[in-house]
């Protein structure tokens, strides 16, 4: 279940309504892997369950469920909340679904028509996590071969221009979408008329 959650991010400029819409669906079904769902999602089954959030340079522990955000246009969040994460054919880590822990990183997608982001919570199981902290290590793009789940590029270590830390995980169905946490007030408005329309539908 994912929530429409419009109030804006600590550092957008841009205006939002205060209306926070329930019930979205979000069918994270992402690509047909090797990986089994409930042993995935298995935390989320105990009491007082809450994801982890992660600052600064803290790394991230095997296996365990934490907060992060995904940038990226209207269109292509709606076919996430649709259909699930897809791999991305390649990147500075490989393949694999670009996420991060530092809402000001996603904020800087997509990188050319700001009107048209939307910015989405995420909660993530990270598996076996591989720390890549410069370039050209040998295992930069090929982590996954050596039995890691994600890799993690700290902030500050050289990787990126911006300095901003990232995550690449290999399997989307360790991805759910838990809410937007920012779009702009037509976005908004558009996500909301489009999953009314397939619930009347249902």
């Amino acid at each position: 279940m994912a929530r429409v959650h419009s109030h804006p991010p600590p550092t957008s400029s841009q205006p939002a309504s205060e209306t926070t819409w329930n019930g979205i669906m979000a069918y994270n079904r992402g690509c047909s892997l090797n990986s089994n769902d409930e042993d995935i999602w298995r935390e989320e089954t105990l009491p007082g369950f809450q994801e982890g959030v992660l600052y600064g340079d803290d790394m991230p522990k095997d296996g365990k469920i934490y907060e992060m955000y995904h940038g990226t246009t209207f269109l292509a969040a709606l076919e996430i909340m649709l259909s699930g994460f897809k791999q991305s054919e390649d990147g500075m880590l490989g393949r694999g679904v670009y996420v991060t822990r530092d809402i000001n990183k996603a904020q800087r997608y997509p990188l050319s028509d700001k009107t048209d982001q939307v910015v989405l919570k995420l909660r993530v199981n990270v598996g076996k996590v591989k720390k890549i902290d410069y370039q050209d290590h040998f295992m930069q793009k090929k982590w996954h071969q050596y039995g890691y789940d994600t890799a993690w590029v700290p902030a500050y270590c050289g990787m990126v221009n911006s300095g901003l830390e990232e995550d690449c995980v290999w399997d989307p169905r360790r991805i759910k979408v838990v809410e937007i946490a920012y779009a702009s007030p037509q976005l908004l408005l558009q996500f909301v008329m489009i999953f009314l329309q397939l619930f009347v539908n249902s």
